[in-house]
């Protein structure tokens, strides 16, 4: 791909980007609310897309199709189990929207804290989601480093694709807060949707039509459609993989985070709609697109470079490439961006707020701005690693996020639930879960987010027992969501 024609197509990103980003800004950002929460008015058609690219991240055209390439059919019920548990957000979506709404909650832990009347809960909770999504972040950025690096044929490097990714994202961050995120991410979205279904048209074509596509799987890669097929997908990879992914909707801040935002349920459900469909049409270009890079060019060594293979084939026109490469960057800073939004909120709100109390809504704001930059340079020096399949390290991430499943699910549906169990269902497994993932070992032959949800739900339900609940405060949250859950909103 010409390079020039690649920086002409990320500078027009960026022009349109920011023009659309600095048209979001409505009234002063002078709050935690309006600053990270868009004073919690967000659209039904806005959220949805902007949940979409959020979501969807580098993660897809370039980690789902590179473990497409590298495993198979297996990579599309990996993904698909994914889309079944975001209708975990049909279930719990509407309760954190009403408690987000009635208690003013900004983040996900603070609503653990203040559910479960503890501060150190809320800090641990914190700590640990900042501790497994920096290495998410990175991933993103590793995601734009080696797609730019790929199609420019090793003329632009790794690490300028990363700093660039940085760079948009920090200024998304700072312009408007997460309405100025929530509004590139529609234009992201659209790009990524788009351009990405015409690139596999036009590959399809190339390969003979989607029966010529498939006979030429049946009939010399037949392992690529079939499980475990190649070997790669053997039963505990897969559900190693799977049930990080499947609790992803409600165990990864950035997004529960987003359930607080909407402007009513109705806008809710309309998010969860176009979600869906966005998903169940993204996945399928996916793996189309990691199919396609194994039959035109099959034994890379690394399968995160499957995309650039695609975006460099001659059955693509170059300027529709060039549109696809900026929709999966977008996608990538997208993510990057309402994840450095998310923790510095957690920081602010829950961990300097608890330490310092008393502390005013304003100064928790400063100290969130300050804290943005220092998050995206721990990804960014995370991400100069370059370690290996972008798939893989996302579920990593995932699996130490999925401890705090019981805790979430406890805080809705348990009365029974303590502070103490909280504390040593989040601290203890996520430092098993980490400590499985330096050392790269699995027990038994099961991933860590297996043990560490394993562990993690004896730990909350065997502690709760021993323990004292907050029964007033269980009674009167678990109460508010029943009483107003069927509402008209």
């Amino acid at each position: 791909m010409n390079v020039s024609l690649i920086w002409w197509g990320l500078g027009i990103y960026i022009v349109i980007s920011l023009f659309i980003a600095f048209l979001s800004r409505t009234g002063k950002q002078t709050n935690m609310g309006a600053y990270f929460l868009g004073d919690r008015k967000l659209g039904g058609f806005v959220s949805a897309l902007s949940y979409s690219a959020t979501t969807y991240s580098a993660f897809m055209l370039v980690g789902l199709a590179g473990l497409t390439y590298r495993g198979g059919v297996g990579a599309l019920g990996f993904e698909l189990i994914y889309l079944m548990g975001v209708s975990l957000i049909a279930f719990f979506g509407p309760r954190f929207w009403i408690v987000g709404k009635k208690y003013g909650y900004i983040t996900p832990s603070q609503m653990i804290g203040d559910r479960y009347q503890s501060r150190a809960s809320a800090i641990a909770i914190a700590v640990s989601n900042c501790l497994f999504l920096i290495p998410y972040s990175a991933v993103q950025l590793a995601g734009v480093g080696y797609l730019l690096q790929g199609v420019s044929n090793q003329q632009i490097s790794f690490s300028t694709g990363v700093i660039i990714a940085v760079v948009l994202a920090l200024f998304f961050a700072y312009i408007a807060g997460i309405r100025s995120v929530a509004w590139t991410d529609s234009l992201q979205s659209l790009f990524m949707i788009i351009g990405s279904t015409l690139v596999v048209l036009f590959l399809v074509r190339e390969l003979g039509g989607f029966s010529g596509f498939f006979e030429q799987l049946e009939g010399h890669h037949p392992e690529m459609l079939t499980v475990p097929g190649n070997g790669y997908f053997s039963f505990l990879t897969f559900i190693g993989l799977t049930i990080p992914w499947f609790f992803f909707s409600i165990s990864n801040p950035q997004v529960s985070q987003r359930l607080f935002m909407p402007a009513s349920l109705k806008s809710m459900r309309r998010m969860l709609l176009g979600f869906m469909i966005f998903g169940c049409i993204y996945t399928l270009v996916s793996i189309f697109w990691g199919y396609s890079a194994f039959l035109l060019e099959p034994g890379l060594d690394n399968a995160d470079l499957a995309t650039p293979v695609v975006l460099t084939s001659s059955a693509v026109p170059s300027v529709l490439a060039v549109i696809v490469m900026v929709g999966i960057i977008a996608a990538a800073v997208s993510t990057i961006d309402s994840i450095l939004l998310t923790l510095s909120s957690m920081f602010a709100k829950d961990v300097y707020g608890n330490i310092r109390k008393g502390t005013t809504d304003q100064v928790q704001l400063r100290i969130g701005k300050f804290i943005i930059p220092v998050i995206a340079l721990l990804a960014y020096l995370f991400a100069e690693l370059q370690l290996d399949l972008i798939a893989v390290l996302s579920v990593a991430s995932s699996a130490g996020l999925i401890v705090v499943v019981p805790t979430i699910i406890g805080a809705f549906f348990w009365k029974r639930g303590t502070a103490a169990a909280v504390l040593a269902s989040t601290i203890i497994p996520g430092a098993l879960v980490l400590i499985l993932e330096l050392l790269q070992t699995k027990p038994l032959g099961m991933a860590s987010g297996l043990w560490g949800l394993s562990l993690s739900s004896l730990l909350f339900v065997g502690v709760s027992i021993f323990t004292k609940a907050p029964e007033e405060k269980a009674n009167e949250f678990i109460g508010y969501i029943k009483e107003n859950l069927h509402r008209k909103k």
